[in-house]
């Protein structure tokens, strides 16, 4: 079970400082606590509020089988992000954002789909049967996607809802999830428009205590979510046998992998 948020562990995390005044969005008044030293200081018991409305909304989602995507690719928060999305099972993206990744999904989707040809490729030892050069090329094609859509790679569909630390930062993610309806679940700082997202967390999205805390607060509400999803997800489970019509695309997926391999590194 999810531990219930307390006001003093959000304080310790230092969670309730904001920005300087000046570099204040007055959207952010309703969830201003006061100013100290020129320093916006957000409201706490406002916070944990949003917080609880947050997590009763992500552990439907987690509990329906859809997937949440993490996005933070600031610095402090990067390291944060892939460890708790991982350890809730969820997609995180801590690089670039990668543009069109929901409003092109499509094309995503074949990038992540060559992943798992060369995977399968190694485990049915096609892999073996190609020249050592063609070998060198095919693994530094799989580590480029790697590196790019490493931690996607499980998302077949469109993410149900974003969960992005500093919407500042993130604002091409928040704009192509708008135009996808898709919501928007975000730590929203004093300097940062609340209007653009669905479910705001108002909090401090630069310290890296701050991150954590809250990051641990919502994905334990996930993980918790995962725990009571029904068994339909054995009815959903797909075979992975590949059926003899099948057969023939694959060997052309293959082929054009080592292809396109070769390719980049002309």
């Amino acid at each position: 079970m999810a531990n219930k948020i307390e006001v003093k562990d959000l304080l310790e995390a230092g969670v309730h400082f904001g920005h300087m005044t000046r570099k204040w969005d007055p959207n952010m008044a309703p969830y201003i606590y006061m100013e100290r030293n020129g320093i916006h200081i957000i409201n706490l018991y406002k916070t944990a509020a949003k917080i609880e409305e947050a997590n009763e909304a992500l552990k439907k989602i987690a509990a329906s089988g859809r997937k949440i995507l993490f996005v933070a690719t600031k610095k402090q928060a990067k390291d944060i992000v892939a460890e708790k999305a991982a350890a809730a099972n969820m997609p995180y993206i801590t690089e670039r954002w990668p543009g069109g990744m929901l409003t092109n999904f499509v094309t995503i989707r074949k990038a992540v789909k060559k992943m798992s040809t060369i995977d399968r490729m190694k485990k049915d030892g096609t892999f073996m049967t190609l020249s050592k050069k063609e070998r060198l090329q095919v693994d530094r094609l799989r580590a480029k996607l790697e590196k790019n859509l490493g931690s996607i790679s499980d998302m077949s569909r469109l993410p149900a809802a974003l969960f992005v630390v500093d919407i500042k930062a993130e604002h091409i993610a928040i704009k192509e999830a708008q135009k996808l309806n898709i919501p928007v679940f975000a730590m929203v700082d004093t300097n940062s428009d609340p209007r653009l997202v669905e479910y705001v967390i108002p909090a401090n999205d630069d310290a890296s205590k701050s991150i954590d805390k809250i990051l641990t607060l919502v994905t334990e509400a996930i993980i918790d979510g995962l725990a009571n999803r029904t068994s339909d997800k054995e009815a959903d489970a797909t075979t992975e046998e590949v059926a003899p019509e099948e057969a023939a695309d694959t060997i052309a997926e293959e082929k054009a992998i080592v292809a396109e391999a070769a390719k980049t590194e002309e």
